[in-house]
């Protein structure tokens, strides 16, 4: 396999990736690739784009405008909306390659980017399959339950705090980390001491421009963000839907209740069992079983003449 380091352009601003080609002739089907929370392209998405290309699917993977090496301001703003529009420019980007049938196009995310995928089967078309992987299903719900009373009562206020702040200075926004150490103390976005260590030993060793911030107002879209509505619209993707094992960060049961929620018959659950979120990140036999899977998953529903439909929880049959 080969890669290459691309740019395309998302409503303006200049985003930059990867393209994983495999070996041999193509064009070739592809999946476009994206993180989660204040990730980057080096945080575990190289693992999977790597996944596919050796099973003769290329990848795109990119940083979303705000963040690593793309280009956008405010830095670290986290807007879903914005972000998937940059997925959708990913798809536009690779459909004007030659080494790409445009035809065979696929999308893969995990944590907030596995909701983002959700929402894309629903309103591009252009999306065959996808693999939502531990996604961010309703941000309301998550902050709610993961910050507790208190804890939601002090987020609700630094957002508060921060649209004051940018009505009488835009440029004065407020920024809150992705996690901290001690969260009964320091208030954070995903208050898990496990996330913050985790990520900082991912900076340290595969994603140096990882950055343990967003701007307040990023929290804000969030408890505005609910895939389930657009899950009730894919009628026909095939869907494959990853989930950890007990997952409290991004709460498993809501998880399976947007999987109940497609009624697309292609589809199937995958439950990791004795995972956690964040061991889909620092525990790369974990992270390979999960990679095989959406490899398959991909392989089975892009590649041509292929005549499987996995469908229901971990069950296959042939259509």
């Amino acid at each position: 396999m080969t890669r290459e380091d691309v740019q395309f352009d998302s409503d303006g601003t200049t985003v930059r990736g990867w393209f994983y080609a495999p070996d041999g002739p193509g064009p070739h089907p592809t999946v476009v690739l994206a993180g989660g929370w204040c990730y980057v392209r080096e945080l575990v998405m190289p693992h999977y784009a790597e996944e596919f290309a050796r099973r003769g699917i290329a990848a795109l993977v990119f940083d979303y405008r705000n963040l690593g090496v793309s280009d956008g301001e405010p830095r670290q703003h986290l807007d879903p909306w914005m972000q998937i529009t940059d997925y959708q420019c990913a798809l536009s980007y690779v459909e004007t390659r030659e080494d790409v049938d445009a035809s065979r196009l696929g999308a893969w995310g995990i944590s907030y980017s596995g909701g983002h995928v959700v929402v894309l089967a629903a309103i591009d078309p252009r999306v065959r399959a996808i693999v939502s992987q531990i996604p961010v299903v309703d941000g309301y719900e998550n902050m709610r339950r993961v910050h507790g009373t208190m804890g939601y009562r002090a987020l609700w206020s630094r957002v508060l705090e921060d649209r004051a702040a940018r009505y009488h200075d835009p440029a004065a926004r407020l920024h809150i980390p992705h996690a901290t150490a001690e969260p009964a103390r320091d208030l954070s976005t995903w208050p898990f001491p496990e996330t913050f260590h985790t990520f900082r030993a991912l900076k340290e060793t595969d994603a140096p421009l990882y950055e343990n911030s967003s701007t307040v107002q990023s929290v804000d879209l969030l408890l505005n963000y609910d895939i389930v509505p657009f899950a009730r619209r894919v009628y026909d993707t095939p869907v494959l839907m990853i989930v950890a094992e007990g997952d409290d960060l991004t709460l498993w049961d809501l998880e399976i209740g947007a999987y109940n929620a497609l009624p697309t018959a292609k589809k199937r659950l995958h439950v990791l069992p004795h995972t956690t979120h964040m061991t889909l990140y620092s525990d790369r036999a974990k992270l390979a079983v999960a990679a095989d899977q959406a490899g398959e998953w991909f392989v089975a529903h892009l590649a041509p003449s292929t005549p499987a439909v996995t469908t229901g929880a971990d069950t296959r049959q042939q259509t």
